[in-house]
């Protein structure tokens, strides 16, 4: 239970959002989730079970929940209106067409008319009302809306506040209109929609507080792929597949849920008693020679980055940003992906997500080049005046910072040291602030502590430098980390302020139309990679490990690992028997 207490208060403190990111291109498909041999090539065929690993939950209640594994689960059970798609635009799920209307402030939506839920019920406009009243209302009272806080998906109040009312038009149509022109709207409508008439009594009153009270007596009912079978108490969630499924029936005929502790799921997973596994870090490798798994590589949502303290002088004004370009030219982040991620990561310059329909372009701007950072250096007058290899201001003091970063997670420490070493080959000497440490020997408390004083130190401005991350949202909003009222919430904790950077960001949430919020997004990482506020460096990758029985389009994503699982599949010769395809194989340890 520690280990989950920490998991939320660094989604809090970090802002992640549960998030979800796409796959990337070259990692995704029958080319990344392969083994050493040729395999027979399957038909797709119905029938057999999946079982899939969820760590321990307090309530099956959607609304309750803030465990990512459970939702990620969910997905399979509920749906919402809309969903994001690979290049984390929206897609639609429920709505059959949509209008934006009122300079961004309306969206009129016609559902789909084929939609039913598991008990036979027609999704109806009602559904869509109830569910948004019960957000609204949830994200009012105290102890609702700190569940909503920790939320994995979009039900959080900021965003739900913005719905100011909703009118049915009719059965299939909806008016739902917003407090102001806001470009997230149709993000904010990527919920699970909920049936009101299984929360409606007798004399045909529904109730918010009954399905927000339903914490261990709950039965979902959704409209998605498949359907709630039974729930045994910290043991299992059993799925059927929903044969009047409004897109096409599963071909897998029934999903376990099996609750496990998260530090025995790989174990579980080598025993074959789960289907399937997410690992993060460095060692998925040793898969790679396993016939009995499939490795399915994906782009995440974490964001790993640079980032200077702009309360210090030397990083301010013309001469500043000279020299955080140099720096920025004098890491090697692609040795940093090589040789410290083992290739597992993606470069990136921009805290924008990978293939996101918002960038102007995947491309690194500041690809390494020590000899440019040293012209750079040159040309704003940094000298080597006591030739010591450290470069000194005009005013003969050195080039010399702290690098802040959390002394319990190999990975930063361990990058923080390239950088050191890179930034010594231009010239600039860097003092760690942290202690390379053996983060398996850490006990909960000391990893705690040890986040909990980085914190401190960036909110107080007490670092030259940080190496740090965001998990970012689907939900595109950069002003937590660059507008400059954010300096004092704490989350702008490099003090960065550029007036022209506020206004775009207002505007850019703001926006009428989706082609007017790219707009504003294109200047806005124009202004990043010029500024330089962070020196970006590299989105981590996770993998979803597969046995090797489960065939079909497997292309998991941070926002929905089981994406498309209607189409994955289980050969009829290994529905029964899991190790027939690899008999003779040993299993991985």
């Amino acid at each position: 239970m520690r280990g989950l207490r920490i998991k939320a208060l660094i989604i809090l403190l970090i802002m992640s959002i549960a998030t979800i990111g796409c796959v990337d291109s070259n990692l995704s498909g029958d080319n990344n989730g392969k083994t050493n041999e040729e395999e027979k090539n399957y038909e797709p065929e119905y029938g057999g079970e999946i079982a899939i690993p969820i760590s321990p939950i307090d309530t099956i209640n959607p609304l309750l929940n803030k465990n990512e594994s459970l939702y990620n689960f969910y997905n399979l059970v509920y749906e919402g209106l809309f969903t994001f798609n690979e290049s984390h635009d929206v897609e639609n799920v429920l709505v059959d067409s949509y209008k934006i209307e009122n300079e961004g402030r309306t969206i009129n939506i016609k559902l789909k008319d084929n939609v039913k839920w598991h008990d036979g019920e027609n999704l109806t406009a009602s559904d869509v009302k109830f569910t948004i009243d019960v957000l609204k209302y949830a994200a009012r009272n105290s102890l609702y809306r700190d569940i909503l806080n920790q939320y994995y998906n979009s039900i959080r109040p900021e965003n739900i506040e913005h719905i100011l009312s909703l009118k049915i038009v009719d059965e299939k149509n909806i008016t739902i209109d917003f407090d102001r022109s806001y470009s997230n709207a149709l993000e904010s409508l990527t919920f699970p929609i909920l049936p009101e008439h299984q929360f409606t009594n007798d004399a045909g009153e529904s109730s918010y507080k009954e399905i927000l009270d339903q914490k261990d007596d709950y039965t979902p009912i959704g409209t998605g792929p498949y359907k709630f079978v039974k729930y045994e108490k910290q043991k299992f969630i059993e799925l059927e597949s929903n044969d009047n499924w409004w897109r096409e029936k599963p071909y897998i005929d029934t999903v376990i849920g099996k609750i496990l502790e998260e530090d025995v799921e790989l174990t579980s997973f080598n025993a074959r008693n789960v289907d399937l596994a997410r690992v993060s870090g460095r060692d998925w490798e040793k898969y790679a020679d396993n016939k009995n798994t499939k490795i399915y590589e994906y782009v995440t949502n974490n964001y790993e980055f640079l980032g200077f303290n702009f309360r210090n002088k030397i990083f301010q004004e013309k001469e500043g940003k000279t020299l955080r370009k140099a720096i920025a030219y004098g890491i090697n982040t692609k040795n940093i992906i090589e040789k410290n991620y083992m290739g597992h990561a993606t470069e990136s310059d921009l805290p924008l997500l990978h293939e996101s329909w918002l960038r102007n372009e995947d491309e690194t701007k500041y690809q390494y080049n020590p000899d440019k950072s040293k012209d750079l250096l040159k040309k704003a007058g940094f000298v080597d005046s006591d030739k010591d290899g450290i470069l000194e201001t005009p005013s003969g003091e050195k080039l010399e910072f702290n690098l802040l970063t959390n002394s319990y997670n190999s990975l930063r420490t361990d990058t923080a040291d390239m950088i050191i070493e890179d930034l010594k080959k231009i010239g600039i000497s860097v003092i760690p602030d942290y202690s390379n440490k053996d983060e398996d020997k850490a006990s909960n408390e000391q990893i705690e502590s040890d986040w909990e004083t980085v914190i401190s130190k960036t909110r107080s401005g007490k670092f030259d430098m940080v190496l740090i991350g965001w998990g970012l949202s689907e939900i595109p909003d950069l002003s937590f980390a660059f507008h400059s009222q954010k300096i004092n919430d704490g989350t702008n904790f490099i003090a960065y302020n550029n007036p022209k950077m506020d206004e775009l960001l207002v505007s850019a949430f703001n926006a009428e139309d989706r082609e007017a919020k790219k707009e504003k997004y294109s200047e806005i990482q124009n202004i990043l990679l010029e500024d330089l506020p962070y020196v970006g460096l590299l989105f981590r990758n996770d993998a979803l490990l597969i046995d090797n029985r489960v065939k079909g389009d497997i292309n998991p994503r941070e926002y929905d690992l089981y994406t498309d699982v209607y189409k994955w599949f289980i050969p009829k010769e290994l529905q029964n028997d899991p190790s027939n395809e690899n008999d003779g194989t040993e299993e991985q340890e």
